[in-house]
């Protein structure tokens, strides 16, 4: 069993958009910050929809709470060129981490249209350029991704990812705690040894959740769609029932060994801070208490 207080819990933004989004994206900030993630990270778009706002986000997140941040970079669209000067730009901004991943293809592509077909290719020339500058995050599915030709070849490209380099790596979201461990086990028996944190994603909309599910192959349960599909405009019961699922599932998670959890906040603090005050996670508080 893993300790709650040597695991690693990190919080995940995207880049806002507009005047009201940064708003919103302070606040939350500010408020998710007081419980002492060990960093946080911020997604990177397909086709150059939010990517010229991740190095601002990023930079941002750093110098408001002093707290890591982790650019997600995608190689889908990238070239050596182009990706070599965001490394060299993260790595100025005083960045020391990068999520290393292949990317959503952007509607009507069929392959990656870049330098790099596969994230362990992004991975190696990270390694080749920058050495040990930064931790590298890499991405897996425990449901497995949904365009890989099957269960075991999705396996066997993380072990790719992890062979060229990678640190850590945290999944795709999901709701079947089976599913998370078994991909751990099917990993370690290829000779994985990094970090694999589960990826949380709070259910306080349900279409929402629904609609992100199927575009990522995530898994909804039949139990639990059909309990949610029971409350109908019942928003109470819908987040009531999402809260107390999600944080069965982490307590399930930790208590089999999980190194952490990665929260999914969607730029809001509400969903992430009752699941980490209810889970017992440490905060800045406990963390300066025990320091004390």
């Amino acid at each position: 069993m893993t300790n709650a207080s040597q695991s690693s819990y990190s919080i995940e933004f995207f880049p806002p958009k507009g005047p009201k989004g940064e708003a919103r994206l302070d606040d939350a900030r500010a408020r998710l910050a007081e419980l002492g993630p060990a960093f946080f990270s911020v997604t990177f778009g397909a086709g150059g929809t939010t990517r010229s706002g991740t190095l601002k986000t990023v930079k941002r997140c750093m110098e408001t709470t002093g707290i890591p941040a982790a650019p997600h970079l995608s190689c889908v669209e990238g070239t050596r060129e182009s990706i070599g000067e965001f490394l060299d730009n993260y790595k100025a901004a005083g960045v020391d981490r990068i999520v290393a991943l292949r990317g959503d293809l952007p509607e009507g592509m069929d392959r990656p249209a870049g330098e790099f077909a596969y994230a362990n290719e992004l991975v190696e020339f990270i390694r080749e350029r920058h050495g040990d500058d930064f931790h590298i995050e890499v991405g897996c599915y425990p449901e497995y991704h949904p365009q890989a030709p099957s269960p075991a070849a999705d396996v066997d490209n993380f072990v790719r990812k992890v062979k060229a380099g990678a640190d850590s790596a945290m999944t795709q979201y999901f709701y079947n705690a089976d599913a998370y461990f078994n991909f751990c086990d099917e990993a370690a028996a290829k000779g994985v040894d990094i970090p694999i944190v589960p990826g949380i994603m709070p259910i306080t909309n349900f279409e929402q959740v629904s609609r992100f599910s199927a575009m990522c192959g995530a898994d909804i349960p039949r139990w639990i769609r059909q309990k949610m599909e029971s409350y109908g405009d019942d928003l109470e019961s819908v987040q009531a029932f999402g809260q107390d699922l999600v944080a069965r599932l982490c307590e399930r998670l930790l208590a089999g060994g999980a190194p952490g959890l990665h929260f999914y906040s969607l730029n809001k603090a509400d969903p992430t801070c009752w699941l980490w005050r209810e889970l017992g996670l440490p905060t800045q508080d406990t963390a300066s208490a025990a320091n004390g």
